[in-house]
This record gives C-alpha cells, structure tokens and sequence, in this order.
C-alpha cells in the first residue's frame, strides 16, 4: 500500500491545501493529513480547531484522513511507517524553504522521501497568513477557503478585536 503523509499547521486550512490532499489522494493508496500540535509559527486557531475544521472540510474526500502530531514529521512518518512527506509548492518563493527542508528530513531520515505537488494555478498565490490578513480587512474569502472556514475565521477576527 502507498501511503503518504501531507503535514501542515492548517492555520487555517485553504483551498490550496485541499487541492494538494486531493492530488496526493489520486496518487496514493492512503493519505494522512497531519496537524502539527505546536507549531514553532504562533497560530490563531487551536490545534483542536484546527482538527475540527480540516476534518470537517475533508470528510467527503476517500483515502483521507486526519491526525495530529508532536515534533519531526519524519519522527511521526516512522512511527507510522510512512516513507513519503508530501508538500505543497506554491510559487518559487516556497521553494528554497521546501528544499532545506526536504534536505534536512533526508538527512534525518533518509528512507522518507519528500514530493513536492504543485497546486491548480488558481490557489497558487493562496496562503493562510494572506487569508487571515485579508479576512482581518473584510475581503469575501469564499474562492479561497471552504464556507465552514470563512465562519470559523469570521468568528476568530472578532474575538482577535476584541
């Protein structure tokens, strides 16, 4: 069985995740979208918000599901006997940092390889950071993340304001 991991803060998730899970899932057997409990990156939501909306958003995606992790993706790769990382590159921009990392997971655990996917070039310039920011000045975000995140990101900008 191919099984692929596709790990994330998800802070919040946008489309442009969900069209990278959806490739990943129309090329392996198996995806895990992993959510990092403590990301280094200071987030607005959760990591039980986080879950909750990812599971949400995925739920009628086959071969998905979603999970939480602590520490190195590579460490929770082993643990779960997954050897391929897949991760999103969006613009080029990305791509030094995807790299580094790619390379330091290699050299961490080099029987885990990493795949980078492209997304549609319609979510290509789509990060969370620019949703929140974006969200914070009252932009209409339903082409760039699912309805059930518009609210869920409403309802965090007016408790952020308060």
């Amino acid at each position: 069985m191919r099984r692929a991991i596709c790990p994330g803060t998800f802070d919040p998730i946008t489309n442009g995740h969900i069209d990278i899970i959806k490739r990943a899932a129309a090329v392996f057997d198996e995806v895990t979208v992993a959510i990092v409990k403590n990301p280094t990156k200071k987030v607005w939501f959760s990591y039980q918000e986080r879950y909750d909306l990812v599971k949400e958003v995925l739920g009628g995606i086959g071969k998905v599901k979603v999970e939480g992790f602590d520490g190195l993706v590579v460490e929770y790769a082993k643990i779960k006997n997954v050897a391929v990382i897949v991760r999103g590159l969006r613009m080029i921009s990305d791509f030094e940092y995807e790299f580094q990392m790619a390379l330091t997971n290699r050299n961490l655990a080099p029987e885990i390889e990493t795949v980078f996917l492209m997304p549609h070039p319609e979510y290509s310039f789509i990060s969370s950071r620019l949703i929140k920011e974006a969200g914070q000045l009252n932009a209409k975000l339903h082409k760039f993340i699912p309805l059930a995140v518009v609210k869920a990101l409403k309802t965090k900008i007016k408790q952020i304001e308060k």
